[in-house]
């Protein structure tokens, strides 16, 4: 799968959308994700491409 963002802002809306919902993960868990920049990057993928992913109901 391949993500491209249309610009600078468009790309920070989507990491603030995945810090939002990464935070929901971490309520979920626990825990703090040490694998965070993961996370984040799959999120932001399946965001992207329509594919429901970790946090997809966020």
């Amino acid at each position: 799968m391949q993500a491209t963002y249309a610009s600078t802002a468009e790309l920070a809306a989507a990491l603030r959308r995945a810090e939002a919902a990464h935070g929901k993960h971490e309520e979920e868990i626990g825990q703090p994700d040490p694998d965070w920049p993961d996370w984040y990057a799959q999120y932001m993928v399946d965001e992207q491409t329509g594919h429901p992913g970790p946090g997809a109901s966020a």
